[in-house]
C-alpha cells in the first residue's frame, strides 16, 4: 500500500478536472512515473474506502447543468487517492472548504468524486453572512446541497440559535429539518419540540410534536406551531396552553407576538385567572403589556360575585376595568346591569352606561339612554327617558332626569313630558299617576323594629289622576308604612261630583284601594249633580270613609256647616236645607244621602226653592274649581291648570 501525505507547507492547490494528478504534490511528481502514481492512488482510493466503511457512493448528478465541486481552501495533511474512475480527498487538521458561496471548516473530512464531504470534528457551514452551522460531523452531497449533521449541531441565524443533535439542511432551499427534538433560542426565549422545519430565507419555523415554549413572561405548550424568527410571532396550528403567572390561556388557533407581547387566540379560546377568573369568546386577544384582555364574540367572563357577558369584552387586568360593548350585562351579587356598553371600575366601583340600560337591584329597577355612577361620590345620575320602579310596592317613575344612590334607594326625578316627571302607582286593578315638577323617591329605616319602607314626595305642581279620583296640591308626601297621601298647600280632590279642599289632606290607602280621606283646617267638601245647585259640608275636620270607591261615611267635626238641597221622590228640588252645629255625620247609599246626624245643639232653616237665594246660601270658602280638574292623564302634562 503507498499512501501520498502532503502537510500544510508542502500542499499546492491546483485542481483541474482534465489533470490526472489532480492535487498533486510537487515531490511526487518528481520521484514517481505517472504508472507508478497510477498504482498508488489505486491502493489508497481501497484503504480510504476500506477506513470510510464504505461511505463514498457514487452519485447520480442530477441532469442538466453540472454542480460545482467542493474545493480545498486548506488542510494540514492532505490525502488523495482515485481508484476506477472514483476519487477520495482526504484532509486533516484546520481544514477550509467552500463550494460556490458555501463554506466549510472542520478539523477532518473526505471528500468524494469531489462533490462529498464527510466531515468530522468542530464542523462550521457557513452560507451567506446570517446563516452558520456548528456540529460534531457532517455528510455533505454537494451534487444536491444537501447536508446532514450530527452530534452537537448549532444553528445560528441572527440571533436565533437552534440546537439539536441531528439536523438536515438543504443549501438551495435552505430549509432545516430535524426529528430527534430541538431548542430554539432567541434572546431570553427558549423554543423546544421534538421535530422541525426551518424556513431560513422566510425566517420562519415549524415545530411538530411536543411543542414548548419558555419565556420570562410566560410558557406555551401545544403540539404544532409555526414561528417567526425576526418578527418572533409565533402561530398556533393545534390546540395550544400559554400559561402567565396565574393566567392559563387555552386555544386551538390564533398567534402570540413575543416581542410584543401581544397574542390573538381563536378556537375555542378561554382565558383563566387563578382557579376562579375565567373568560371565553370567539376571539380572545391578550396584551402582556398593558396587562388587557380583549374577547370578541359572544364574550363571557365570570369570578366569584360577578358575571359580564358582550358582543366585546375588554377586561384590564391591573386597574380591574371592564368595558362591555353591544349586548353587555354585568351581573354582580347585588345587581344586574345591562346596556349597549357598560364601563365598569371594580376597585373604585364607579360605572358608565351607554345606549339603552337597565340596573336591577331588587326590589328597585331603574332604566335610562345612559347611566353613570360613583360609589365614593354616593351618587348616580340617569338620562333619557328615564324609567325607575319599586316592584315590591308597586311604584313606578317616569322622567327625562335621575339623581339617585343606591344607599338607602334615593332617587330625584326630573323633567319629562313637558319637564314634568310622573309617577305611577298600582292601586287595586286601576292605576293612580301623579305629576309634578320634581319626584322624589327613598327608603326609610325604623330605627325600632328595623323595618324598611318607601317614602315619596312630588312637589310643586302636583297633579293625580285616578278614574275615581283626580287631584291638584303644591306638594304631597306618601310613605308605604301608613300607605298614606299626604296633599299640602291649597290641595283639591275630586271624586264623582264632589270636590273637596282644605289647608291638608290625607288619602288613606289599602290593597283594596282609596279607604278614607281627611281633610284638616277650612275643610271643605262641595257636590253638584248638575253643576247648577251646590251641596256643601264645612267644618275643621272632615273624615271621609269609602268602599268600593265610592263615601259611605262622612263626618264632620268642629264649627260644622252644611247647605243641602233636598229632592222629592221624583227628584225635584224641594228646597236648600241650611244647618249649622259641633258635629255631622252623613250616610250613602247607592251614591245617594241616606241620611244627616247633627250633634250638639243643632240649628238649621229650610229655604223653599222659589224663595232662596243661592248665592246667599254659599258658605264661606265656597269655591267651585271643575275647569281645574284633572279629566284624562294628558291634562297632568299641560302647562297649565
Amino acid at each position: 500500500m503507498f499512501i501520498i501525505r502532503v502537510s500544510a507547507n508542502q500542499f499546492i492547490l491546483n485542481q483541474t478536472k482534465d489533470t490526472f494528478c489532480t492535487g498533486i504534490p510537487n515531490f511526487a511528481a518528481e520521484h514517481f512515473s505517472m504508472q507508478q502514481r497510477l498504482v498508488l492512488y489505486k491502493i489508497y482510493l481501497l484503504l480510504v474506502l476500506f477506513l470510510a466503511g464504505g461511505s463514498a457512493i457514487a452519485q447520480t448528478e442530477p441532469a442538466g447543468k453540472e454542480p460545482t465541486p467542493v474545493n480545498v481552501d486548506f488542510s494540514d495533511l492532505f490525502e488523495y487517492i482515485q481508484q476506477k474512475g472514483q476519487t477520495v480527498q482526504k484532509l486533516l487538521g484546520s481544514v477550509e472548504l467552500h463550494q460556490d458561496s458555501v463554506y466549510m471548516s472542520c478539523d477532518s473530512a473526505f471528500i468524494f468524486n469531489e462533490l462529498d464531504v464527510t466531515a468530522m470534528g468542530r464542523v462550521l457551514i457557513q452560507q451567506s453572512d446570517s446563516v452558520s452551522i456548528f456540529a460534531d460531523s457532517l455528510a455533505y452531497q454537494g451534487a444536491i446541497r444537501v447536508a446532514d449533521l450530527f452530534g452537537q449541531v448549532i444553528l445560528m441565524n441572527g440571533s436565533q440559535k437552534l440546537f439539536t443533535n441531528r439536523l438536515n439542511y438543504d443549501l438551495n432551499t435552505r430549509i432545516a429539518t430535524y426529528d430527534q427534538g430541538a431548542l430554539l433560542t432567541n434572546d431570553t426565549t427558549q423554543l423546544t419540540s421534538k421535530k422541525g422545519y426551518y424556513y431560513v430565507d422566510s425566517d420562519e419555523i415549524f415545530f411538530k410534536d411536543s411543542v414548548q415554549i419558555i419565556d420570562p413572561n410566560f410558557e406555551l405548550r401545544t403540539d404544532t406551531l409555526s414561528y417567526r424568527t425576526d418578527t418572533q410571532v409565533a402561530t398556533f396550528l393545534a390546540p395550544t396552553l400559554i400559561v402567565q403567572d396565574s393566567i392559563k390561556i387555552y386555544c386551538e388557533g390564533g398567534y402570540y407576538d413575543v416581542r410584543n407581547q401581544v397574542a390573538q387566540f381563536t378556537g375555542n379560546p378561554q382565558y383563566q385567572k387563578g382557579n376562579e377568573s375565567r373568560a371565553t369568546a370567539y376571539i380572545i386577544r391578550y396584551d402582556g403589556e398593558k396587562s388587557e384582555v380583549t374577547l370578541q364574540g359572544n364574550a363571557r367572563f365570570e369570578e366569584p360575585g360577578r358575571k359580564a357577558s358582550a358582543d366585546v369584552l375588554r377586561y384590564m387586568e391591573d386597574t380591574e376595568e371592564i368595558f362591555l360593548i353591544g349586548q353587555a350585562r354585568y351581573e354582580s351579587e347585588d345587581k344586574v346591569i345591562e346596556a349597549d356598553t357598560i364601563s365598569y371600575d371594580q376597585k373604585k366601583e364607579i360605572y358608565t352606561t351607554r345606549g339603552r340600560s337597565l340596573i336591577s337591584d331588587p326590589p328597585h329597577l331603574i332604566e335610562a339612554d345612559q347611566i353613570d355612577y360613583e360609589k365614593e361620590a354616593g351618587m348616580g345620575i340617569a338620562l333619557g327617558n328615564v324609567v325607575w320602579q319599586d316592584t315590591s310596592a308597586g311604584l313606578s317613575i317616569f322622567c327625562d332626569t335621575a339623581r339617585y344612590r343606591e344607599e338607602g334607594s334615593y332617587l330625584q326625578a326630573m323633567g319629562g313630558r313637558n319637564g314634568r316627571p310622573m309617577l305611577i302607582s298600582r292601586i287595586e286593578t286601576d292605576s293612580m299617576y301623579l305629576t309634578a315638577d320634581t319626584l322624589i323617591a327613598q327608603n326609610q329605616l325604623d330605627t325600632l323594629t328595623q323595618d324598611s319602607s318607601r317614602m315619596l314626595m312630588a312637589y310643586h305642581d302636583v297633579r293625580i289622576f285616578k278614574s275615581n279620583l283626580q287631584a291638584l296640591c303644591d306638594s304631597v308626601y306618601y310613605s308605604t308604612r301608613d300607605s298614606l297621601f299626604r296633599l299640602y298647600k291649597d290641595p283639591l280632590i275630586w271624586s264623582d261630583t264632589s270636590q273637596f279642599s282644605a289647608d291638608t289632606i290625607h288619602v288613606h290607602l289599602t290593597q283594596d284601594g282609596i279607604d278614607r280621606i281627611d281633610l284638616y283646617n277650612r275643610s271643605f267638601i262641595t257636590n253638584s249633580p248638575d253643576l247648577k245647585y251646590f251641596n256643601q259640608i264645612k267644618g275643621k275636620l272632615i273624615k271621609a270613609y269609602l268602599e268600593d270607591g265610592e263615601i259611605r261615611r262622612m263626618r264632620v267635626e268642629g264649627n260644622a256647616e252644611t247647605v243641602y238641597y233636598a229632592l222629592d221622590d221624583a227628584g225635584a228640588y224641594i228646597g236648600a236645607n241650611k244647618t249649622v252645629c259641633s258635629e255631622m255625620l252623613f250616610i250613602f247609599a247607592e251614591q245617594k244621602l241616606k241620611e244627616i246626624r247633627f250633634y250638639k245643639e243643632p240649628s238649621g232653616q229650610l229655604h223653599p226653592m222659589n224663595q232662596a237665594d243661592h248665592e246667599a246660601l254659599r258658605l264661606d270658602g265656597f269655591r267651585w274649581e271643575y275647569d281645574r280638574r284633572p279629566k284624562s292623564i294628558v291634562d297632568l302634562f299641560k302647562k297649565k291648570l
